[in-house]
């Protein structure tokens, strides 16, 4: 967990500083657009979701997860946009507002107390079942960062038999925060997010061969 410095710091954030970086991130020509450096070898169908619009009060990362559970069923979990506390264990809640599960659909999820948030509403913008891909963007609540934008791809590993879960993003960097503030609050927050997810999708594959021997 991140330290009751970098909480409180993530916390204090100036309204108007927060409203003028937001503006600052939609001004499209004064952003990068690159893919982020990834140790783990991304498939070249996949890296392009990774490519992340970066403005100049932001900052992005991108967190890399192996598990031994097979794809399939490490998707069946991450895809459930109406269920992401089953893993995500900073969040205590969800319930969606509308839609039905397409692109588009909004989530409204509650968090756990401890964290510089209550609540957020989140928007489904990618679930691709063929490429194993999903985006949200956070579009409104009680919290400290701003125009958050996530994508979680899988691919097989490289022995085949278990499989690699890329998760990146891109976040306004709070006032009177720094960028490497920032971005290790919520890498810690993703990593603890792709460890549960590993391991609940292993019980899962163990409970189903132990189900079926």
């Amino acid at each position: 967990m991140p330290s009751s410095l970098q909480l409180h710091r993530i916390s204090n954030i100036d309204p108007a500083a927060a409203a003028a970086a937001a503006a600052a991130a939609v001004n499209c020509h004064k952003q990068s657009q690159a893919p982020l450096a990834c140790a783990t070898p991304v498939p070249d169908k996949l890296a392009s979701y990774h490519a992340h619009a970066v403005g100049p009060n932001q900052c992005a990362s991108v967190v890399v997860q192996t598990t031994a559970a097979p794809l399939q069923t490490v998707w069946s979990v991450v895809r459930r946009f109406d269920k992401p506390q089953a893993y995500k264990h900073f969040l205590k809640s969800c319930h969606v507002i509308f839609g039905d599960g397409d692109i588009g659909t909004l989530r409204k999820v509650h968090v756990v107390s401890g964290l510089p948030a209550e609540s957020s509403t989140e928007r489904l913008e990618i679930l691709d079942d063929e490429r194993h891909v999903l985006s949200f963007s956070v579009v409104g609540g009680d919290h400290r960062l701003s125009n958050y934008r996530s994508v979680t791809t899988l691919h097989p590993s490289p022995a085949g038999t278990g499989t690699v879960v890329v998760e990146s993003y891109v976040v306004d960097i709070p006032a009177g925060n720094t960028k490497e503030d920032t971005r290790v609050f919520v890498d810690t927050i993703v990593k603890c997010n792709l460890q549960s997810l590993a391991h609940m999708s292993e019980n899962l594959t163990n409970n189903y061969r132990n189900n079926s021997s």
